[in-house]
């Protein structure tokens, strides 16, 4: 079989995207991954290095891969029993398969000579990172709308959704980032919350930790008499919440964040004692401690709206529209395996950004209006 390998120089394309109910895939790609190797990596022979660090695909796929000349060394064809130096420049030639995506329409809101505005949908990633690339905010936009280069000035988790301010020069993302770095652009998000969150402000002063590792944060607190000499490893985090409107089993809240951790809004939510009714990540420990009223409509299933695309293209069968790789782990399916393409967006969405003569807003979604 001829392969035509892709780097990161081939743009995204229209012609890239799968459209079946509700879901846009990535039609699956050849592409090139380059690492350098770490010191620890050294001496350990090239199948035992990827078995071990990459536990995504079996041993018999690495022995394949090397032997058919997949995975090279310095641009080098190696054997199996190859024992990798520290540095040396390590390829592996792959079937790309990206993580799918729901299928909402990435909305301009508006378009200036230097910036974009956009209302990001939930479960899109901002720019490539980890599997994805093309099925990204940057990819999507440069593929449909022929929108390049942009420069994401702020950042929005993947399940988030909202507004999504893109610069498009470097000179003006510095501009944006001189100001947020100063402390002041202020950020307003909207979330439903399980239960009635109190009327008046809340603040929350307390230090946010990311867990790399487990892909979460936590809070941590100065002890009760306000020592600190247990040496808090969290950072700095402050976030105001105000309540809008409450039907005794949700509310809707104002999200002032101060600061800008992992997760800071979400975590700080589940500190109050008023997580996002949704986020099964960090409503684990709440349900945990037995409260859980309002959880049932929380987890209740994504709607789209009308501007999905879920058209005519979605009901074939688009397996038949890339070539299927013989040796590829992940086909025939789009997406790669252990991914669930049924996921939800967070009930969580970014509303307004303003700093100094400027302020870009974005529409309220469909579930923040409760009765």
């Amino acid at each position: 079989m001829e392969i035509v390998w892709q780097t990161p120089a081939n743009p995204p394309e229209r012609h890239d995207y799968v459209f079946r109910n509700g879901i846009r895939y990535v039609r699956p790609y050849y592409f090139e991954f380059i690492s350098h190797a770490k010191n620890r990596w050294a001496g350990k022979t090239i199948v035992d290095l990827f078995t071990e660090e990459f536990k995504g695909r079996p041993r018999d796929y690495y022995v394949s891969a090397v032997k058919s000349g997949r995975i090279q060394v310095d641009g080098q064809v190696v054997s199996v029993y190859h024992r990798v130096q520290p540095s040396q420049k390590i390829s592996h030639f792959l079937h790309r398969h990206e993580p799918p995506v729901m299928a909402l329409d990435v909305t301009i809101l508006q378009e200036e000579p230097d910036v974009l505005t956009i209302c990001k949908p939930a479960s899109v990633p901002v720019h490539p990172c980890g599997q994805y690339r093309k099925n990204t905010i940057i990819g999507i936009l440069q593929a449909e709308h022929d929108l390049a280069p942009l420069f994401p000035i702020h950042r929005l988790d993947r399940l988030v959704s909202g507004l999504l301010i893109l610069a498009r020069s470097a000179s003006k993302a510095d501009f944006f980032r001189q100001q947020i770095e100063s402390g002041v652009v202020e950020k307003q998000y909207i979330a439903r919350v399980i239960g009635v969150f109190p009327e008046n402000e809340q603040v929350v002063d307390a230090n946010v930790n990311f867990n790399h590792r487990e892909g979460r944060s936590t809070v941590e607190v100065e002890d009760i008499c306000g020592n600190s000499n247990s040496a808090l490893k969290g950072k700095t985090a402050s976030t105001k919440f105000t309540r809008i409107s409450t039907n005794g089993i949700h509310s809707i809240v104002s999200c002032h964040p101060i600061t800008g951790r992992t997760h800071q809004i979400r975590v700080h939510l589940q500190y109050t004692g008023h997580p996002i009714a949704n986020d099964m990540l960090y409503l684990s420990k709440f349900v945990a401690d037995g409260s859980t009223e309002g959880l049932g409509a929380g987890r209740a299933s994504f709607k789209f709206n009308r501007n999905e695309k879920n058209s005519v293209e979605s009901e074939v069968n688009s397996n038949e529209d890339f070539c299927f790789d013989p040796m590829c782990t992940n086909c025939p399916n789009l997406a790669p395996k252990g991914y669930d393409v049924h996921e939800e967006g967070l009930w969580l969405h970014c509303v307004r950004y303003s700093g100094p003569g400027w302020v870009y807003e974005c529409p309220y979604p469909d579930w923040a209006i409760i009765s």
